[in-house]
């Protein structure tokens, strides 16, 4: 773990943009056991490819009209316990830092994993995510 003073500027990165940081499993478990509406859940991470290409994409993501419910993130690496319950609601996936899952009325929709994340540029990650945000997060959208 790296001293939160030192990634105090990675935490505000996203919690500037109104994310909610979850730092326990129980606001974890508050938050994904919803059963109605949409929730977008970033993984944060220390990694460069979080600074370089996941958060930016999450800003520009979050300026498109349609947008998730509710937002929140978990640290990687650092709130470990929240970390690992929210992994736990990834069910197919891997443990994989940064990344980004979308629930729809509790059920998970779309996840998007570090190797979706390196070596893209934001733009073209946010561009995934508000396709993601056009399809699941309307009013008609439909699981898949």
């Amino acid at each position: 773990m790296y001293p939160e003073l030192m990634i105090v500027p990675m935490r505000e990165e996203l919690t500037r943009l109104g994310i909610v940081e979850l730092r326990t499993a129980s606001q974890v478990d508050e938050v994904l056991s919803r059963k109605t509406g949409t929730t977008m859940v970033v993984v944060n991470s220390i990694c460069g490819c979080a600074a370089g290409r996941m958060r930016p994409a999450v800003r520009i993501a979050l300026e498109h009209s349609v947008r998730p419910d509710t937002a929140v993130s978990v640290f990687a690496g650092q709130d470990r316990d929240a970390t690992e319950r929210a992994r736990t609601y990834f069910a197919g996936y891997p443990p994989s830092s940064p990344s980004i899952a979308l629930f729809r009325d509790g059920a998970l929709v779309y996840f998007l994993e570090r190797h979706d994340i390196e070596n893209r540029d934001a733009e073209d990650i946010a561009a995934d995510l508000t396709a993601s945000f056009d399809k699941f997060c309307t009013k008609t959208a439909t699981a898949r």
